[in-house]
């Protein structure tokens, strides 16, 4: 088996070095700034050590090898695939690696599709330079079942999701959603805490509170008592932006939050559920949902 990587970035650096320690023999790689005065060196070395040929030419590689991974940055991926697409045929295996939307990697497939060539939408879902050749993909398309049986044996870590493209990359977005926006409020929360001299008691406090219970059943109390006590809540937020800007300190991701809960007041769930407090999260999210789509 012959794999090609289309840019050769870290991510082609990692996976390709990993790879060749795994046995796999056979992998080259282009990339346009190879040459470069200032990147190329960089490139090139990356290739010695990982011991990848670089080939002149997207198309020499295309035609080499029995399936190609891109690995460019994502405002680049479509115009990849509109640059390869002469040279694609209906044996090979097209693995775009980026991290581009779920829209884009549709475009990308129906761009390509008539080529008969099987597509693959690669989500890397963890820190590439702590994983390495382990990095977690969810993989999607009509070429995801035969991504995980090539390349597995080689020791990479591979899901699939299903046949529709955009259905990884989606998860890696969501999943985006709360890991970014709970960074974000923690480093809000964080430098308050820090100022007031109360940082080791918060952190304290809070992880008593999350410790306890899973992922799965803190959020799931969050949102149903949420969906009940959101005014409440969200006039015990308002107090703590009013303490974030008293300290000078930007409180940008509590306010959104306050405007968060209060959207979530204005749909009444308390009168919906009669008080209740639901048992699932999705008794809530549907609703929302549904109320949109009304």
């Amino acid at each position: 088996m012959k794999i090609g990587f289309i840019g050769f970035g870290e991510a082609a650096y990692e996976i390709s070095f990993g790879l060749k320690q795994e046995g796999l023999a056979n992998i080259c790689a282009f990339d346009v700034m190879q040459n470069h005065e200032v990147f190329g060196p960089q490139i090139k070395e990356r290739a010695a050590k990982s011991q990848v040929t670089l080939l002149n030419t997207a198309q020499e590689l295309v035609e080499k090898v029995d399936s190609i991974f891109v690995a460019v940055p994502a405002d680049y991926s479509y115009g990849v695939s509109e640059s390869l697409k002469p040279f694609l045929r209906k044996d090979k295996l097209y693995v775009d690696l980026t991290a581009s939307t779920p829209d884009n990697k549709k475009k990308i497939w129906e761009n390509i599709k008539d080529t008969g060539v099987k597509f693959v939408d690669a989500a890397m879902m963890g820190p590439l330079p702590l994983y390495k050749l382990k990095v977690p993909i969810l993989s999607s398309g009509n070429g995801a079942q035969r991504l995980y049986d090539e390349m597995t044996p080689f020791g990479m870590v591979i899901t699939v999701i299903g046949e529709n493209p955009g259905d990884a990359s989606a998860i890696k977005l969501l999943r985006s959603i709360y890991l970014k926006g709970s960074a974000s409020l923690l480093f809000e929360m964080l430098e308050a805490a820090y100022k007031l001299g109360v940082e080791d008691q918060v952190i304290t406090s809070l992880s008593d509170t999350l410790d306890r219970k899973s992922f799965a059943e803190t959020m799931n109390r969050l949102v149903t008592g949420t969906a009940i006590h959101a005014q409440r809540r969200g006039v015990e937020l308002s107090g703590s932006v009013q303490m974030l800007n008293k300290e000078g300190i930007d409180s940008g991701m509590s306010e959104a939050a306050v405007k968060k809960h209060e959207s979530i007041a204005a749909l009444n769930f308390r009168e919906k559920f009669e008080g209740r407090t639901p048992k699932d999260w999705r008794e809530v999210i549907s609703i929302m949902v549904k109320g949109k789509n009304s």
